[in-house]
């Protein structure tokens, strides 16, 4: 058995930035850590699945959704420090992604799924989002926005 709580060494997980008409899709996370906050669609690679097919497992699973990753935007870091306790450590790969198929619907660990723009993401009454998180989806939503330009 996986242990996510004061694990024995980090855990790797991916996450996918799914940048649409100007939109991107985040879920609520219905589990901890973070529960209740919205993030992008994620989670853990699982023994002998490489960081692409995880992305893709994960987001449909959690949304519904067929997506493409197109490039990794960020490798970082997810460390939360309780009482000098490490209580989760996280390396996450995260991707831009593209929609390929599906049906949009929260599943598996994600209480809700919504698509928001770009005013939503970047302010702080909106929706609730990590500040990394934040950053990363920027990122992302800058590169989809300069990959669009490119293939005009």
């Amino acid at each position: 058995m996986l242990q996510r709580e004061y694990p024995l060494s980090p855990l790797v997980g991916v996450g996918a930035v799914i940048v649409q008409e100007g939109r991107v899709l985040l879920v609520q996370r219905g589990r901890e850590p973070m529960k209740g906050r919205w993030t992008i669609p994620g989670g853990l690679i699982e023994i002998g699945e490489s960081l692409l097919e995880a992305v893709v497992r994960e987001t449909r699973e959690e949304t519904g959704l067929d997506i493409e990753p197109i490039e990794l935007v960020e490798l970082l870091d997810r460390i939360h420090r309780e009482e000098g306790r490490v209580r989760y450590h996280y390396v996450i790969a995260d991707y831009l992604c593209r929609v390929t198929g599906g049906t949009l619907a929260a599943a598996d660990d994600a209480a809700a799924v919504r698509w928001v723009e770009r005013a939503e993401w970047n302010s702080h009454s909106a929706v609730a989002i990590d500040p990394i998180t934040v950053r990363i989806i920027e990122a992302a939503w800058q590169r989809a926005r300069q990959l669009e330009e490119e293939n005009r």
